[in-house]
């Protein structure tokens, strides 16, 4: 019996480590990597709004209230950005374009929390886990 769905699972497993390869030569080498942790307490940022984490100017994760996300990054600078995300009273009007550059470090575990001010969101530091 003839399966079509197995020769195209056979064809990407036949060019996995192509591309492995490809990705190899396009990313960034590092020495280790950083761990970036971004947090959004209940009641730091009162909004029931998704709240957008961009890295790089890309939309990385959306942080619901009470969440965690976290990344592993290269060493290096990293343009991090907030913004509200989502539909109907959450549609965001204004498109916060300002954002933080954060140094990471290989081996470090940076942990922040989303904040709110009159200027927007942006991010502090988060206490440390005891």
């Amino acid at each position: 019996m003839f399966r079509p769905y197995a020769l195209i699972l056979l064809g990407a497993l036949a060019s996995a480590p192509l591309h492995a390869q490809v990705l190899s030569t396009l990313l960034p080498q590092a020495d280790g990597y950083a761990v970036l942790i971004v947090s959004r307490e209940r009641l730091e940022v009162a909004t029931p709004c998704e709240v957008g984490l961009y890295l790089q100017d890309q939309l990385a994760a959306r942080i619901y209230q009470g969440q965690a996300v976290s990344f592993n990054l290269p060493p290096g600078d990293v343009s991090v950005r907030l913004g509200v995300i989502g539909t109907g009273v959450c549609e965001p009007g204004i498109v916060q374009l300002k954002g933080q550059h954060l140094q990471l470090e290989a081996g470090e575990v940076r942990r922040l929390r989303v904040a709110l001010s009159t200027s927007g969101l942006y991010l502090i530091p988060a206490p440390a886990l005891q």
